[in-house]
């Protein structure tokens, strides 16, 4: 999926989620869908469908989007340096199609002490 074309996400996509997933924009802070959401299930890549992040590691950071302390597994995420907007930030990706999810930041719980913040708008919940 990571050899799709801009047009390809273009048409696809709403204009939010290709703005977030493909061009590497920022849902505005507690405005995403999935936030408090609290069902158990699965979340999931908007643009191709993988599987990302588990309900069990869902919390509320206080942050303003949706937050986990982990993937689903060691080889969905990518990890890029991210040196944009004056901040030193880890981006991180779908591994399978490369769309923007949100960033990674060690302030945490004990349980990993990482927070993945992500954009409500790349993800796609499926309950269990």
């Amino acid at each position: 999926m990571k050899n799709k074309s801009d047009a390809y996400w273009q048409e696809k996509l709403s204009e939010m989620a290709y703005q977030v997933c493909r061009q590497q924009a920022t849902e505005p802070p507690y405005s995403g869908k999935l936030l408090h959401n609290h069902k158990t299930g699965i979340y999931s890549c908007t643009c191709c469908g993988s599987s990302l992040f588990s309900s069990d590691s869902k919390y509320d950071s206080g942050c303003g989007w949706p937050s986990f302390d982990a993937p689903l597994n060691d080889d969905c995420i990518s990890y890029i340096e991210d040196n944009s907007h004056g901040m030193k930030r880890i981006e991180i990706r779908c591994k399978s199609c490369d769309s923007h999810l949100g960033h990674v930041f060690n302030d945490g719980p004990q349980t990993t002490g990482e927070r993945y913040c992500v954009n409500s708008i790349s993800l796609i919940f499926t309950d269990e």
